[in-house]
């Protein structure tokens, strides 16, 4: 089997000039002036019920897809949803691998089989997901992240497993 090399992405000039492209100032990469208030893991995963947040504008068939300026809404994705019903839209990724398989930025099926193995008590019933490289850091401080934290608690969700694209 021949090894496939690819050549490294360098996401800072190619977001810097996506943003550009769509009317936006220079962005200005977010630096928190505090570490995070994250919360101790309070008992074992097997006990858990285990929540997603996923920032690769992850939707399933029948929902709105991300629109790329300044989308702070999210999705709830059903964990149960079949994967392909999946989808993804995203301005500061290549999609072409996710459009193929929706697992390499939504690891859905891997999340099941934690499930299965036991690993978690048990998958939250939906797994959320937003629009990455979104430009207003206000917007995303006082309204994604609060909307995000909120269903949560409303899921009694006791572990968020952060999945970056």
């Amino acid at each position: 089997m021949e090894a496939i090399t690819k050549s490294p992405i360098n996401y800072i000039e190619r977001i810097t000039a996506t943003y550009s492209a769509l009317g936006y100032e220079p962005y200005e990469w977010y630096f928190a002036d505090k570490d995070p208030n994250l919360a101790p893991i309070s008992k074992p995963l097997c006990e858990s019920r285990l929540g997603v947040i996923a920032t690769g504008g992850i939707y399933k068939v029948g929902q709105v897809a991300f629109t790329y300026k300044d989308d702070v809404t999210y999705r709830a994705i059903p964990s149960d949803a079949n994967s392909e019903d999946l989808r993804a839209t995203h301005f500061a990724y290549d999609l072409s691998d996710a459009r193929e398989d929706i697992n390499v930025v939504f690891p859905i099926e891997a999340l099941r089989k934690i499930d299965r193995d036991g690993k978690v008590k048990e998958l939250a019933p939906f797994f959320f997901t937003c629009m990455g490289g979104i430009y207003s850091q206000r917007r995303v401080n006082e309204e994604l992240a609060p909307s995000l934290v909120q269903r949560c608690l409303e899921d009694e969700i006791d572990v968020v497993l952060l999945i970056p694209v």
